[in-house]
């Protein structure tokens, strides 16, 4: 894995949520329902990410990953106004993984002890390709930040190359000359048209 320091580690996170909260913003009241991805709506895509965000707070204090912590019915995820739900979980989020030291601990994910940096890493990852995801749903700006591109391409180039049953389609072939954004979709089963 490419060395990043706890700083850059925390902006790019920073900055992965700020490009996902302009895509939540962006979702207008008939899209929720939309599908964002082969069985899941928009909304499904907003709760997953705020469940996603809900995980960081306990994991970073060193609490052990429990199945069923929080709820995972969508509505109750989103409640009355998604980006409210979303922002608020970013935040506690966000402040967890700010806190002293929280980028040198280890957390307790389903598959075993991660390095906190991986995990704080994994999460860009996340909100960068599912903000592509939410954007492609609906009709909004695909064209993501390439630093948070690149640094995603890091952990995808950790994958298997058979991808990860379960958690991401298989990937795409795509040529090694194509640009990182593809590259990066690619590698997690997405087309970038």
């Amino acid at each position: 894995m490419a060395d990043f320091s706890p700083v850059e580690l925390l902006e790019l996170f920073q900055r992965g949520q700020a490009t996902f909260t302009d895509r939540v913003d962006a979702v207008k009241p008939g899209q929720w329902a939309d599908e964002a991805l082969p069985g899941w709506t928009v909304a499904d895509l907003v709760a997953h990410l705020i469940t996603e965000h809900l995980w960081a707070p306990p994991l970073l204090a060193g609490e052990p990953f429990v199945e069923g912590r929080f709820p995972d019915d969508t509505n109750d995820l989103l409640g009355d106004d998604p980006l409210t739900g979303w922002e608020s979980a970013a935040d506690g989020s966000l402040s967890a993984f700010a806190e002293d030291g929280a980028l040198i601990r280890t957390v307790h994910l389903q598959r075993g002890p991660t390095p906190a940096g991986q995990y704080i890493l994994e999460m860009v990852a996340d909100l960068t390709v599912h903000a592509w995801d939410l954007a492609r749903a609906t009709g909004g700006d695909r064209e993501l930040d390439g630093e948070l591109v690149t640094a995603s391409l890091v952990l995808a180039e950790q994958l298997p190359e058979d991808g990860v049953p379960g958690f991401f389609a298989p990937p795409l072939d795509v040529s090694a000359s194509a640009r990182p954004q593809t590259r990066l979709l690619a590698r997690f089963g997405r087309k970038d048209y």
